[in-house]
């Protein structure tokens, strides 16, 4: 994953996902949002005016040369909800309660909006499918990237091992601390493995949703992954943290494409 900027947008875009697509996670600078979502907060659920969000979203679109029109998105649920995206939703459409979209349409930029969960872009380079997952700790134990692996099997014929995965910024597991709730569900989630995504430091249990998710899609059978290892906690000069800003921030956007 890589810096880039465009008209004082600044994004990152990952390497393994191939050239044939356009792909970004938006960072929070360069938008017009005044503190507490300074600066590109993309985010319409969060107390920011709905004006200053529309403009941020057209300044973060234009970037990256997607038509603002072009968006399809949906109102993230921490579920194992899928949407698949035959065209862009129309504003006066409602949003789907989903957590994954896929689409096969050229024309059709997914977008989702995180400030600590984990963003996770896939790409089937063979039957040029794409797709984009929001994996919370509850999509984590869930298994949201697996239902979103099964998904492009059943709709579009994908093979796993064709397919490639992009786990973003996302809370790292140094700043993760979780409870005797989150814990016991990710043990029944995990059950051996759980001992590599769990680790006790100085009393606390921390989660790793990084490699939680990264041994979700190997199981899946995808190999071809890459993670930023970007933690948003640590950034919140380029990231929004939900945790770290105690619950007063924005969201950022990631973003895929086909190309036409």
């Amino acid at each position: 994953m890589s810096f880039q900027s465009n008209n004082g947008i600044r994004y990152y875009q990952f390497q393994n996902l191939g050239d044939t697509l356009t792909q970004a996670v938006f960072t929070r600078v360069g938008g017009i949002s005044p503190d507490p979502w300074a600066a590109l907060n993309l985010g319409g659920t969060v107390g920011d005016n709905p004006e200053r969000v529309r403009e941020n979203r057209q300044l973060a679109l234009t970037a990256l040369g997607c038509d603002p029109i072009s968006v399809y998105d949906v109102w993230q649920v921490h579920s194992v909800n899928v949407a698949i995206a035959e065209a862009p939703r129309a504003p006066e459409t409602p949003h789907l309660q989903a957590d994954v979209i896929l689409t096969n349409r050229p024309g059709i930029t997914l977008m989702m909006r995180f400030a600590d969960c984990v963003p996770v872009l896939l790409h089937d380079p063979i039957h040029k499918v794409i797709g984009i997952a929001h994996a919370g700790w509850k999509g984590t134990v869930r298994g949201t990237v697996r239902i979103a692996v099964d998904a492009m099997q059943a709709h579009f014929g994908s093979t796993p091992g064709d397919l490639r995965a992009a786990i973003g910024p996302s809370i790292g597991p140094d700043h993760y601390e979780v409870g005797p709730e989150v814990v016991m569900q990710v043990r029944q989630a995990f059950r051996q493995n759980a001992s590599r995504l769990l680790e006790e430091r100085t009393g606390a249990i921390h989660f790793d949703l990084w490699a939680a998710n990264r041994l979700v899609l190997e199981q899946a059978g995808v190999n071809q992954i890459e993670i930023s290892g970007l933690c948003t906690a640590c950034h919140i000069e380029d990231w929004y943290s939900h945790r770290a800003e105690h619950g007063r921030t924005g969201r950022f956007g990631a973003i895929i494409a086909l190309n036409a």
